[in-house]
C-alpha cells in the first residue's frame, strides 16, 4: 500500500530528526544517510506497510544500521 506523499514527507522529517538526535549527527548527515538507506527504500516503495511503523521504531532501525556501518568500517 502506498501512503500519501505529503504525509510520507512529514514522516521522513520526523524520522530523520529522531535518528539524528539518537546518534548525535547533524540533520543534514542524517538526511543523507536516511535517503541512502534500505529503510527509506522500503518505506518509499510501500513494502510491508513500513510507513505504518512508528517514527521511533524506524529511527531506531536507522540507528542500528548506522552503528553497524561504523563497526564494519572500523573492522575493515
Amino acid at each position: 500500500m502506498q501512503a500519501n506523499p505529503i504525509l510520507l514527507r512529514r514522516k521522513y522529517t520526523r524520522i530523520v530528526k529522531l535518528f539524528a538526535e539518537q546518534v548525535g549527527m547533524t540533520y543534514e548527515h542524517a538526511l543523507d544517510f536516511f535517503y541512502n538507506s534500505k529503510t527509506f527504500e522500503l518505506i518509499s516503495n510501500g513494502v510491508a506497510d513500513m510507513h505504518a511503523f512508528s517514527d521511533a521504531y524506524l529511527a531506531e532501525e536507522l540507528a542500528i544500521d548506522y552503528r553497524k556501518t561504523l563497526n564494519d568500517a572500523h573492522t575493515a
